[in-house]
């Protein structure tokens, strides 16, 4: 069990998104999300090949399904982290368990204490985002952003999310 300690509040926002752009409402401000920064200015000539190569209906699919898989997975740990029982029994929620039990198992047991979850952190005047989970882990605080695959990535593919959690 993590404890919960109130070290810090954060700002109210609202989210929306208006044609595929995701927007926070910060103290009267708009502004943009990362992650709609990220994926306006990142190169997506790998995503073009790879649908060229398996389709565009299969890779629909395969966004769907991966997308279904990061939500449930994401519901698991986050129920965890506010000790709320949460349970999902399709054959994909329980895909997404197994995988929610090994980032409980091997990412969140150096957490000492959370001081929030989906909370919103945001530049002002530049840009903001919602967070997973902002704690101490391994005694120095941090921001977190849970992520899911079916194998190791790369690190050239994942330089988005180094500048995701950056900002």
């Amino acid at each position: 069990m993590i404890k919960k300690n109130e070290r810090y509040t954060y700002v109210d926002a609202t989210r929306s998104e208006d044609h595929g752009s995701r927007t926070y409402d910060v103290n009267g401000n708009r502004l943009p999300s990362v992650t709609t920064i990220l994926g306006k200015t990142k190169d997506q000539s790998f995503i073009r090949k790879w649908k060229a190569k398996v389709g565009e209906v299969e890779a629909e699919r395969i966004k769907n399904q991966s997308s279904n898989r990061g939500t449930s997975m994401h519901k698991y740990l986050e129920n965890y982290i506010l000790q709320q029982g949460y349970e999902d029994m399709t054959t994909m929620g329980q895909l997404a368990k197994t995988m929610a039990q090994k980032v409980i198992d091997v990412g969140l047991a150096p957490v000492d204490e959370w001081y929030g979850s989906e909370v919103t952190l945001y530049y002002p005047g530049l840009y903001a985002g919602s967070t997973d989970l902002v704690c101490k882990h391994n005694g120095a605080d941090a921001i977190v952003d849970f992520k899911q695959s079916n194998r190791p990535k790369r690190d050239e593919w994942i330089e988005d999310y180094k500048m995701q959690i950056a900002a």
